[in-house]
């Protein structure tokens, strides 16, 4: 039955990728037809007024399959998906991430499956080793995040400085955008481009922290939009909270170093018996495959496993303090 299901796994795969090789021609060819009216339309070769050019086409592609973009459209967590890959800044379709973690899980849990004659076990093994994709993006978003925040002060800073000359709030942004370094000076140029071309400031204030759900960045669009309202000294504000935000990134550093200690000690209690028990696999196989030739050792390995998970999830929620 595995067998089949495998081999039904690779042919699909196998027309997938034909597919996907195929539509990816004609996507190239349109996007090249594409530019080429843009730059007719334009008239233009200045570098800076092709970079101004904002896609303003909202294709829902999750996927360069056609039947699983179908698919993927009628499904509520693929907007989901799209926005985290969007945050983690990966090129990625959620299609790609689904298939990829599928390959992930079944192949893994077949080739245990062969070894060990175990089902819930190896079906576990690969579930884990499927979610391996989703951890990586959870990964790159976080540390997108982290630049952005760590960033943020001294745009704010710059902003201040434009706010005292004399600019706009607009033309500040303007400013932030184009001197800042990526990410922030790509969101906030993307946020100006969105108010430039129509949107309302609220509005594009109100995009811009939900595409970096950041706790600093909620508080500045709070006061962007509060001294649009009723008026005020933005520039004092904005240099306020620079230096709160300074301040909790002092204090985060603290943190973590009192906390260093615990989260080593986290990790290698849960990766010592995983590490450990692969080791005197390979030096006595025979005794190792007792955990899962014999129904005790089974029972063992779940109960251990379930222990090894639980104790993790413990000491992070000890090690990790919201500040």
């Amino acid at each position: 039955m595995l067998t089949l299901l495998v081999l039904v796994f690779f042919a699909v795969f196998a027309v997938s990728a034909l597919l996907l090789t195929a539509s990816r021609s004609g996507a190239s060819k349109q996007t090249e037809q594409t530019m080429t009216v843009l730059h007719a339309a334009l008239a233009t070769g200045n570098r800076a007024a092709v970079d101004q050019i904002v896609d303003i086409r909202k294709e829902e592609l999750l996927s360069a399959v056609p039947l699983l973009n179908r698919l993927l459209l009628r499904l509520e967590i693929a907007p989901r998906l799209r926005t985290l890959l969007y945050q983690a800044d990966l090129q990625w379709t959620a299609g790609g991430l689904i298939l990829m973690s599928f390959a992930c899980f079944l192949i893994p849990a077949y080739l245990l499956y062969l070894r060990t004659g175990v089902v819930i076990f190896s079906l576990l093994i690969g579930a884990l080793l499927g979610a391996g994709p989703f951890f990586y993006v959870l990964y790159k978003r976080t540390q997108r995040f982290n630049k952005f925040e760590q960033g943020l002060p001294d745009t704010l800073d710059l902003m201040v400085s434009a706010l005292r000359a004399g600019h706009s709030l607009v033309s500040a942004l303007d400013l932030a955008a184009s001197e800042s370094p990526d990410p922030i000076g790509t969101e906030l140029r993307i946020c100006f481009d969105e108010q430039n071309y129509g949107l309302e400031l609220k509005t594009a204030m109100n995009n811009l922290a939900t595409r970096v759900p950041l706790q600093d960045l909620k508080i500045v669009v709070t006061a962007i939009l509060i001294q649009k309202e009723s008026g005020g000294n933005l520039a004092e504000v904005f240099d306020k909270a620079a230096y709160v935000i300074r301040e909790r990134f002092r204090l985060k550093r603290q943190v973590r170093v009192h906390t260093a200690q615990g989260r080593l000690t986290g990790w290698i209690l849960s990766f010592l018996p995983v590490v450990l028990g692969i080791g005197l696999y390979l030096i006595n196989p025979t005794s190792m495959s007792l955990l899962w030739t014999r129904d005790i050792g089974v029972k063992l390995l779940y109960t251990a496993g379930a222990m090894t998970i639980t104790g993790a999830l413990i000491i992070r929620k000890i090690v990790n303090m919201d500040v």
